[in-house]
């Protein structure tokens, strides 16, 4: 059987798996940002507004901080070890299982479901012709993003450049337009053919920033001035930091504008100034980001269906902005894989349903920049994207699909996270210090090279696997085989323990201290790396027992 016409089968017999029409037919509009980090001070008025009528999870986790693998990871509640993705170039139905789709299990429950930008991360990772056919009833990519890595920045020198820093005159781009402007349009066209529909609808939506380039209009850039900015609170890389652990930031080192500054590669660092500049640009664009974020919502007031329609906004990781001296994502640190997580369902929070009061009103960041809303509903207990898909099922009145056994690689429907839809409906009543969030990532080497950050699966042979608590985060660097997709638990290169209380930027790596016998401890290579991390972090406890712990 070809691999063309297995795709095609395998996404045809889930596509047609019969399932249960809910009853309360709530609408769901699932958005995306693009490398959003959640630790962020920035002008960002939509966003909080939303927030200020929301659930916001402030301990949210990816389960890799790459693009393809994170989606793929949360729109399939199957972590990275289960779909067997980890890098663009792998097909995880092939490799791994023939899972259902967030997007699917409602499309398969009759609503009708439409995807507008990056959602899925285009290429061979996710199949562009199942995810068009199969995964959506309508699917729209951008006609601009093709031209992200292209010579489209204006460079002092007057000529067009491949840079990082791209503030741009929007008129002069090609089409006249950019991404994130095309996605919202198009959202927005859709949500009107929606507005009175008989079957309810699920819209996911993808913006493309903050990811770099940073392919922004230039006008956003004066909401942060320069001489306001400030470097990153830990600036240099720490010196207890295992070697495997840092990212060397090759995608950055890439563009034209880097390359110019003749960066020494591993560890740099970048010049100062232009350090400023990367963080300017950054805010600029996640600002840009919400002013889109703004406009799409406002639609759904003008069309009164957020009275009816669930809002979830997330990202697909986190990115460094020169914490420990790294940039980008591509590691296992806080500020790479936590995330913004923000559920609306109507109703839920008080005041959000008066009569003839606006629920998404528009809030122009150049008017209003420094608008400020009342908190909504803090969740502080850890939580994962594998949690995604079961929440937005029960809050839709959708079963939610069952725990995934140990082995789930034969069962297409499954979940390996948990519904946090409680956590909505009743607001919390104390700290869970035993919640755990697991993250991992892929390196090819000990040391810093060139494909460190991105390695192909044939070349991965150290495995980061992560465990993050209220109270601390411990990681167990470990060799990794990809033929069999296997660990070796009891192989360990580096490890990594940060207590949170006193470490809350995780640059004091404490492990070599207390734990320097555990890799000699015998896990067995039948237990789950995530039971095999558990049992590490028992024996840690016997041995130290921190306050932080206890």
């Amino acid at each position: 059987m070809s691999h063309a016409f297995y795709i095609w089968l395998t996404c045809l017999v889930q596509t047609f798996t019969p399932g249960i029409l809910s009853a309360a037919k709530i609408n769901v509009l699932l958005i995306v940002s693009d490398d959003l980090r959640s630790s962020l001070e920035v002008k960002s008025p939509s966003l909080d507004q939303l927030a200020s009528k929301s659930a916001v999870f402030r301990n949210a986790f990816a389960q890799q901080a790459v693009c393809g693998p994170s989606r793929i990871s949360f729109l399939t509640s199957r972590r990275p070890d289960t779909t067997r993705l980890y890098d663009f170039n792998s097909y995880w139905r092939v490799h791994a299982g023939n899972y259902t789709t967030l997007p699917q299990y409602f499309k398969s429950n009759g609503y009708t479901t439409m995807s507008v930008g990056k959602v899925f991360h285009p290429g061979e990772e996710v199949s562009f012709f199942c995810l068009c056919l199969f995964f959506f009833f309508f699917f729209f990519h951008t006609h601009t993003h093709t031209h992200t890595h292209t010579h489209v920045c204006k460079g002092q020198d007057g000529k067009l450049h491949a840079n990082l820093l791209c503030a741009v005159n929007v008129s002069e781009t090609p089409l006249g337009t950019l991404p994130d402007m095309e996605s919202t349009a198009e959202a927005q066209r859709l949500l009107r053919t929606m507005k009175d529909a008989q079957s309810p609808f699920f819209l996911a939506v993808g913006y493309h920033k903050p990811h770099i380039p940073f392919r922004i209009p230039q006008e956003f850039l004066k909401l942060y001035p320069l001489e306001n900015m400030t470097l990153a609170p830990d600036p240099d890389v720490p010196k207890g930091l295992p070697t495997v652990a840092y990212n060397p930031w090759v995608d950055i080192r890439m563009r034209e504008d880097v390359q110019a500054l003749n960066v020494s590669f591993p560890y740099g660092p970048i010049p100062k100034d232009f350090q400023l500049q990367i963080r300017q640009h950054y805010f600029a664009a996640v600002s840009y980001m919400d002013s889109e974020l703004g406009k799409l919502l406002s639609t759904l007031d003008d069309l009164d269906l957020a009275k009816k329609t669930m809002v979830v906004f997330t990202s697909d990781h986190g990115w460094s902005l020169g914490e420990h001296g790294e940039w980008a994502k591509y590691s296992n640190f806080d500020v790479a894989t936590r995330v913004p997580l923000i559920i609306y369902v109507p109703g839920v929070m008080t005041g959000d349903e008066v009569p003839g009061r606006k629920t998404f009103p528009f809030w122009d960041v150049f008017h209003h920049p420094h608008k400020r809303f009342p908190e909504g509903r803090a969740v502080k207990n850890v939580v994962e994207l594998v949690d995604l898909f079961p929440t937005v099922s029960e809050l839709a009145g959708l079963k939610p699909p069952p725990p995934c056994p140990r082995s789930s690689f034969a069962i297409q429907l499954c979940t390996e996270g948990s519904s946090r839809a409680g956590s909505i409906w009743v607001p919390e009543q104390k700290i869970d210090v035993e919640a755990i969030a697991y993250s991992q990532y892929p390196r090819p080497s000990d040391t810093p090279q060139a494909n460190s950050d991105l390695p192909s699966l044939a070349d991965i042979r150290v495995m980061g696997y992560s465990v993050r608590s209220y109270d601390y985060r411990f990681t167990l660097w470990v060799t990794f085989d990809p033929v069999s997709y296997t660990a070796n638990l009891t192989d360990v290169h580096a490890g990594e323990l940060y207590l949170l209380k006193d470490d809350p930027g995780q640059d004091h790596n404490i492990y070599d201290n207390v734990m320097h016998n555990a890799a000699s401890l015998k896990l067995g290579s039948q237990l789950p790396w995530t039971t095999a991390l558990q049992q590490h972090l028992v024996y840690f406890s016997a041995r130290s027992k921190p306050k932080a712990m206890l």
